[in-house]
């Protein structure tokens, strides 16, 4: 199953270090098979996005994701793939940008070609690089959030409501992400996201950031004082402040750390897929 992973540090910079492929232990810590990519997006000081990404083909890709990359940002989102649709190509890698956000699922959804024939109909086919169906997912929120003029959530929840009525979904799980704002959504019940609001201040005032998951690992000082708010596919600490999210939350973080939270979908997809559904090498992706 993809790991997710996103930070929102407020409205200051901060310093992180950050290990993509790192597990606490090297074996038993193992998902069932080896990722297929992994990625990180960033803001710099200007707000301008940048991802640092690669598909892991080969073994000897790995080293590029175990490498530690000390970034700076005000928001932080991470990846790890296991693909379900798609080769295992750069423009099928995680996080994708579009109209300066970045954004990065774990899930699956059908009915590609009903979802590109909406595209078409919105004229944003030119922001589908490659075959996945997160590319297409994000694709259509980015075109809804132009036509509701920018608001990002109006545009997640037109978006994922189009394709909870009109496509076959096992997933929509997702973090999308600003310089200032970070959304992030469960949806269905299919898989967990949780999330932390984190002030260091209570009880320990000089614990840092060490949040680490089977895969992902993120590290810093600087966020040992101030508060944060951390998203992830799983509990990355004993911290006892992570809550899962609700099937069908959406969770929006504003600049100032504010965090709003709605059901936007209490009810399941319509046509809601089980694994029995999915190819073999679609559904082996979406195993824990």
């Amino acid at each position: 199953m993809c790991r997710l992973f996103g930070l929102h540090a407020g409205p200051r910079p901060v310093r992180a270090t950050f290990w993509l492929l790192d597990a606490p232990d090297s074996l038993s810590a193992q998902s069932r098979r080896e990722p297929d990519g992994a990625g990180i997006g960033t803001f710099d000081a200007a707000g301008k996005a940048h991802v640092a990404k690669q598909p892991l083909a080969a073994w000897e890709d790995h080293a590029f994701a175990r490498e530690a990359r000390d970034l700076k940002s005000t928001t932080f989102l991470a990846h790890v793939r296991y693909a379900s649709t798609g080769a295992l190509t750069m423009v099928n890698t995680h996080p994708f940008e579009q109209d300066g956000r970045l954004f990065a699922h774990n899930g699956v959804l059908h009915g590609l070609h009903h979802l590109d024939q909406r595209l078409a109909e919105f004229g944003v086919m030119d922001l589908v690089l490659g075959q996945s169906d997160s590319e297409r997912l994000f694709a259509l929120i980015t075109a809804e959030t132009r036509r509701a003029g920018g608001d990002v959530g109006a545009g997640i929840v037109e978006a994922v409501g189009w394709v909870a009525r009109e496509l076959p979904v096992f997933s929509l799980n997702f973090i999308l992400s600003t310089a200032t704002d970070m959304w992030a959504l469960r949806y269905p019940d299919t898989h967990g996201l949780y999330v932390l609001e984190r002030n260091p201040s209570a009880p320990d005032p000089a614990a840092p950031l060490d949040a680490r998951s089977r895969r992902i690992h993120s590290r810093s000082t600087e966020l040992s004082r101030s508060p944060h708010v951390l998203f992830a596919t799983e509990p990355m600490d004993h911290n006892p402040g992570w809550r899962a999210m609700e099937p069908g939350e959406l969770v929006h973080v504003g600049p100032d750390l504010h965090l709003t939270s709605t059901v936007s979908f209490p009810d399941a997809p319509v046509h809601l897929l089980t694994l029995a559904d999915l190819e073999p090498s679609a559904a082996e992706s979406q195993r824990s």
